[in-house]
């Protein structure tokens, strides 16, 4: 069966995405998960242990606290509490740290630091997997043994007023939502947990980050809100026999952009402050708070409110809220928590009795039975004193090394779907390596071996043996497996596609074998050579992909693809001054060149990856670039590179990215401090103007105005959100979410999309319409560029507006007169993609997505365009190229092959990274960065296989409307 080189490629990143997704839902490994459920009702409690003598302690405590409120400030860092901001914005809170009856610690929490993650840590105490960061946006009932939030937990609250929390612009009546029934429910005295979660913070972090004033005005309003509930607790503790108990918490930080998800420390620390009557009034200034783990926070309230401890928890039980009880209580708390903690390790860790907290805990056990036996005899002495210290001491330490044997096992990796991702993705690679020579050749057409005989004997051979090691890995496999879970229907369909993959392969391999013996014997081009270009591209590739195994090189690969890229300019610089002055006695390499036509200078493609085109070329060898361009247009061609250089040296500056240099201030915070809203504002309006010139020149009438119109409405959302402003408006007026603005800008993106996709459709039908179709590509990368300057925050504009520059500058004075082939060009657009997206102030980190782009025009979380615009805004540097490759390759060329073998670049050279990543990160599984490091990555890898597969099908959809035409 022939198919395109196009095509070709499509199906093989689509089959690739599959591949990737069974790897993924191998490699984030399931929980620690006690295998009994709540369903099946609460266990009894362990009886206390006794040695020689019963004890008449076999039920649960009864509860330290009449009533308990917790206040949870989403995205509450730890210094928001604890330093500066706390004492200035904070008073009462910082009053009750100080010197107030109290207990103060820093609660870390594990990445992925996003919402669902952590509530599921405070409220069940397990570590949720990495891969629940996906799931934060639409969070699904936990059905785990917990303490209960509306869609989180559902039915579990008598009274609730659930909020949109997703919709980030909002950062006041989402808070006011929860307020507004307080004083009410205060009063009242049939309730016994009482929990608000108050998003603005969070949200104030998304839209300006921690810095902005917003922050301490938020702040106060929580001192505020929290002197009103602890007021309220302390005046009803006359009407309750217990103490009440009020938790201030935070679910994650805050990162120094103002986002979250990662493992910085700003992110990971938040504070945990415990507020009673029943502690001690501290007698001095206390500002150094001990470092918990947030998974403590289930196990300490499930004590304090006389609950089994959740069967799922791995915290341990915070033991200054226990320490007034008497001695017997305390230890009967901490043997509880060790039970827990034992048995959860009995059913996740096969070896367990040589475990050392497991050791510890008998040992514990043991002094414990010996305790109660002496404490029955006699209530009062030193020496039951000193046992029981020695005891607690000991409980203490087991619960340390339980808690922490079992954060460990978290890292139980589906090996057996790890496996068959990877096989499949590797098929693909291999496939596509084996296929450039037919690929890339003139007719970008290659045969793939269905139907032979040979082929259907080996592939009904290699189903038997897939389906043979099926069953044998699922019948013995002693953990869960989603690979085996599936119905035989879609295992069997994946282990098909291996096979045909293995045997289209082998295939393949017989033909370029085969192939290459008869080449060696005759060949055909014995002076085709590697230009230096072709070479840098190599390497560079190669270096990328061998910097992945590195964490110091994922965590700033920005400066792989910035080293990359300037390179790259001094590449082109030495090619044009070699051309230019020296001359080009070479073979041209095929691909475009400049032939002199009858109106002068034309570009035009001479077959693009066929060398054997050379042969054909010789006598008619095109004039060089110094004999066709004069003037300024030689001297704009020579200076180009050093321009481009220039342009990428500024993006630099403008957003730190990565970790070890994030910190540092640059360019970005800057110009989104408030004293520079008017510096801010000129450059926003500036970088809009430079987008309209250099995108309208392509467009039609109608589009240049919609164009227009749409980029006036993009600075008028921002200046309605308050981000820029007019220059007649004050700055202090109040500022809406912008909802009708960045409406009015959609009308505008859609209407372009729909002019250019209607152009492009009657350039199918009007064949010799060559402009028509031109104008309509042209057309939906300006309404793409349109979206971008839409989601882009005001300071990023400027890399909206240089990106266009570097590629007008490309375009017209590097690609057009140096007579690059459609791969160099491909690899060329890829790379400076990539840049891009770094130059967005993304990186390899979950923290720096960009999630308020998301939520742009809308007044409520409506979830496909949510993801879609996230999506876009965080890959629309790579999108904007890959949509200008699509266009320059069809404006600028005739050849029929060039798109073909764009896609075809395009899928190889995205397919190289990835599939080598997940071999790595298979291998350093048990790193210590695999989750804060490599695991994130892994997810971005994902996304971008899924944007190139996307990117991939809009090639093909090209390539066939030029085949139709031709």
């Amino acid at each position: 069966m022939r198919l395109g080189s196009g095509t070709f490629a499509t199906c093989c990143v689509a089959i690739e995405v599959l591949g990737i997704a069974v790897f993924l839902r191998g490699f984030f490994p399931a929980p620690v998960r006690s295998s009994a459920r709540a369903e099946h009702g609460a266990e009894p409690p362990a009886p206390e242990p006794s040695a020689g003598a019963s004890s008449n302690w076999t039920t649960l405590p009864s509860p330290l606290f009449s009533k308990v409120v917790i206040v949870l400030i989403d995205a509450l860092r730890d210094d928001f509490v604890f330093g500066s901001k706390g004492v200035k914005f904070m008073p009462y809170t910082t009053y009750l740290v100080e010197k107030g009856a109290s207990h103060s610690f820093v609660a870390e929490a594990k990445p992925p630091t996003v919402t669902m993650p952590r509530i599921k840590a405070l409220m069940t105490g397990s570590l949720p997997g990495f891969v629940d960061v996906v799931r934060n946006l639409n969070s699904p009932a936990l059905l785990e043994d917990n303490e209960t939030w509306v869609k989180l937990f559902p039915k579990h609250f008598a009274e609730y007023d659930g909020t949109t929390s997703f919709f980030v612009s909002d950062y006041t009546e989402v808070d006011n939502n929860v307020t507004r029934h307080l004083d009410k429910v205060l009063k009242r005295g049939d309730w016994d947990m009482l929990i608000l979660h108050y998003l603005g913070l969070d949200h104030i972090g998304h839209i300006s980050g921690p810095n902005s004033p917003l922050i301490g005005h938020k702040l106060s309003e929580m001192d505020s809100v929290l002197m009103k509930i602890h007021t309220s607790l302390q005046s009803k503790e006359r009407e309750t026999p217990l103490p009440n108990l009020l938790v201030l918490c935070g679910d994650h930080g805050m990162s120094e952009t103002g986002s979250h998800g990662a493992s910085s420390m700003e992110e990971v620390n938040t504070p945990l402050i415990l507020i009673s009557s029943a502690f001690e009034r501290k007698p001095g200034d206390i500002r150094h708070p001990k470092h918990v783990q947030q998974t403590d926070v289930a196990a300490t309230l499930a004590i304090a409110l006389g609950l089994p401890i959740p069967k799922d928890s791995v915290g341990s039980l915070l033991f200054p809220v226990v320490e007034g009880r008497p001695m017997r209580e305390q230890l009967r708390f901490l043997h509880l928590n060790t039970v827990q903690l034992s048995k959860l390790l009995q059913e996740n860790v096969p070896s367990y009795e040589k475990d050392p907290g497991f050791e510890q805990f008998k040992m514990s056990e043991r002094l414990h039975g010996n305790w109660i036996r002496l404490y029955l005899e006699e209530k009062h002495s030193e020496v039951l004193f000193n046992l029981g210290s020695k005891v607690l001491r000991q409980y203490l330490a087991a619960l340390k090394t339980l808690s922490l044997s079992l954060s460990t096992q978290v890292a139980q990796y589906d090996m057996y779907s790890m496996m068959v991702g990877t096989v499949v993705v590797l098929e693909v690679l291999t496939l596509l390596l084996l296929s450039v020579p037919q690929a890339l050749h003139r007719k970008a057409e290659l045969e793939v071996p269905l139907s032979s005989p040979g082929f259907s004997l080996l592939f009904y051979l290699v189903i038997l043996v897939l389906s043979a090691v099926h069953v044998i890995v699922c019948t013995s496999a002693e953990s869960s497996c989603y690979f085996c879970g599936l119905s035989w229907l879609a295992a069997g369909g994946v282990m098909v596609l291996a096979s045909a993959l293995l045997c289209v392969i082998v295939s393949v391999l017989t033909n370029v074998l085969v192939g290459g013996n008869t080449s060696r014997k005759n060949p055909v081009h014995p002076s085709s050579r590697w230009s230096e270009l072709d070479l840098l591209i190599l390497l560079g590739t190669a270096g990328h992909v061998l910097s992945l195994g590195a964490s110091s090189f994922v965590e700033e690969e920005h400066q792989t693809w910035y080293f990359l890229v300037n390179t790259l300019c001094l590449a082109l610089s030495q090619e044009t001054y070699r051309n230019y002055f020296l001359g080009d006695d070479s073979e041209p390499p095929c691909g475009l060149h400049v032939e002199q036509g009858l109106d002068g200078a034309t570009p035009a493609w001479q077959d693009g990856s066929a060398c054997d085109a050379l042969e054909r070329d010789k006598g008619h060898r095109s004039p060089s670039p110094s004999q066709v361009l004069r003037g300024h247009e030689k001297w704009m061609v020579l200076a180009s590179p050093w321009l481009i250089l220039a342009c990428c040296r500024l993006l630099r500056s403008l957003n730190q990215t990565g970790v070890q240099w994030a910190h540092r201030p640059d360019l970005g915070h800057w110009l989104t401090s408030s004293d520079h809203k008017a510096e801010l504002s000129v450059l926003a309006a500036i970088s809009l103007l430079v987008v309209f010139v250099l995108v309208q020149r392509g467009c039609s009438s109608v589009s240049k105005a919609a164009l227009a119109l749409g980029l006036l409405g993009v600075y008028c959302y921002r200046a309605a959100i308050g981000s820029v402003q007019f220059p007649w408006r004050p700055a202090s007026q109040d500022i809406s979410k912008g909802i009708i603005e960045a409406r009015f800008v959609y009308i505008f993106v859609l209407g372009i999309l729909f002019t250019g996709t209607k152009d492009l459709l009657k350039s199918q039908v009007i064949a010799a319409d060559f402009k028509l179709k031109t104008v309509g590509l042209w057309e939906i990368h300006s309404g793409l560029v349109l979206l971008a300057a839409l989601l882009f925050r005001p300071h990023n504009l400027p890399v909206l507006a240089f990106s266009l520059l570097i590629q007008t500058l490309m375009t017209k004075f590097i690609w057009k007169p140096l007579r690059h082939d459609a791969a160099e060009i491909t690899v060329m657009h890829y790379w400076f993609g990539q840049a891009f997206f770094y130059f967005q102030g993304n990186s390899n980190n979950i923290a720096t997505v960009d999630i308020s782009a998301g939520f742009v025009g809308l007044d409520t979380y409506v979830e496909i365009p949510a993801v879609l615009l996230t999506a876009f805004g965080t890959y629309a540097g790579p999108v904007l190229w890959a949509s200008h490759l699509v266009y320059f390759l069809s404006s600028e060329t005739r050849s029929s092959s060039a798109l073909s073998h764009a896609c075809f670049c395009y899928a190889l050279i995205c397919s190289i990274p990835v599939s080598t990543y997940i071999v790595l990160v298979t291998s350093l599984r048990y790193h210590l960065f695999i989750w804060s490091v490599f695991s994130p990555k892994l997810l971005y890898e994902g996304m971008h296989l899924l944007i190139t597969a996307a990117v991939c099908v809009f090639f093909t959809a090209m390539d066939q409307t030029r085949l139709t035409q031709s």
